[in-house]
Order: structure tokens, then sequence, then C-alpha cells
């Protein structure tokens, strides 16, 4: 079973990750933020994986970099997780409706980190959630995984479902792109010989 485990101590924040690819969606998530909590549920139920995280950070101060550097470690254990990416089918992307909202995630494990978030929400706050850093997980993830991350959503009324659907279609789209192909197994998926 590949899984990657990560402890991320700074003076802004201290977390623990461990992350499951071969899970079977169990998490145990806190944060501090109550709707964060709720999406990275959300990513290990979608996504099939098995994660457990504790992070506290200064919130006090404000929820950046709570939420950054969770993207951070769990970038990190994704990239340990699947070690030499051999036989992996690297690309994967999903389109998830949430009821009025629809999102589209890209992902590439290609061993270069872009991120672009494209979502025009309109609310400050989602529950205890500062919307703004949606992006700012993802651009921590993208750098820690070296990954393409590319997600958009593409209409919505709900605040909440836009978020809400951005995440499940990323933890659908990271699924597809972590699974191993049998055909392809000990192959390293690109012609380059390197990611």
């Amino acid at each position: 079973m590949r899984k990657g485990s990560i402890n991320r101590v700074s003076k802004e924040t201290d977390i623990q990750l461990s992350l499951t690819i071969e899970g079977r969606g169990h998490y145990q998530v806190s944060t501090g933020i109550r709707f964060f909590d709720h999406m990275l549920e959300l990513f290990a139920h979608h996504g099939g994986f098995d994660l457990k995280l504790t992070a506290r950070g200064d919130l006090d101060v404000d929820q950046h970099h709570t939420v950054e550097d969770v993207g951070i470690a769990m970038g990190e254990a994704v990239l340990k997780a699947l070690g030499n990416k051999h036989g992996i089918l690297r690309a994967g992307y999903f389109v998830m409706p949430m009821d009025e909202s629809l999102a589209v995630a890209a992902i590439d494990l290609g061993g270069r980190p872009y991120c672009v978030v494209d979502a025009k929400i309109k609310a400050v706050l989602v529950g205890d959630f500062q919307v703004e850093l949606v992006e700012d997980f993802f651009q921590g993830f993208a750098q820690a995984a070296h990954a393409n991350v590319h997600l958009r959503a593409l209409y919505g009324r709900s605040s909440h479902h836009q978020v809400e659907a951005i995440f499940k279609a990323f933890a659908r789209a990271l699924r597809f792109a972590v699974a191993r192909d049998k055909r392809l197994r000990g192959v390293l998926p690109s012609t380059k010989g390197l990611l």
C-alpha cells in the first residue's frame, strides 16, 4: 500500500498528516477550521484515500498559514506515497456537478508544478472558512506534489456548492492520476524517462 506521512512544524503551524492512496475513504481531520475540515473529509471520501490529519496553526492571526501549510503537507504526502511513479496513470480529470454548481479539475503528476484556480466565488466566507484560501491550499499542494493542478468553478449560485464541487472534482481527478495501470507496470509515464 502506498502511504505518505508528513510532520511539518514551523513557528506558524504544527501538522501531522498521513495519507494512504489505496484507502477506503476513511478520515480523521482536525484543523480548527470546520468548513475546511469538511472539504478535506470530502477529499478523502471521494478520492478513496485514507487521511489522518491534525493541524494546529496560528488561527488567532489568520487562517492563511494553516490552510496553505496543510496543502503543502498534503502534496508532500502524495509525492512520498507515489515513490518512483512507475505504472501510474499520471494525469486525471473530472467534471463534478453539485446541485446548481459545476466544477472541473485536471491534474498532471508530471513533475512540473503549476496551479491555476479560476473560481469567481461571491462569498468572502463559507461557514468559518475564508474562500480566497481555496487557491492558497491548491497552490501549496501543486508546489509540494510537483504537479500541474487546474481547477475551475464553471458556474453556480451557492458559494458552498462551488467550493465543495472544486474539492470533489480535485479528489476524483487525483484518484485517477495516482491509479496504477496493470499494462504499464514498471513503466515510467514519460517519454523523457524522468518525472
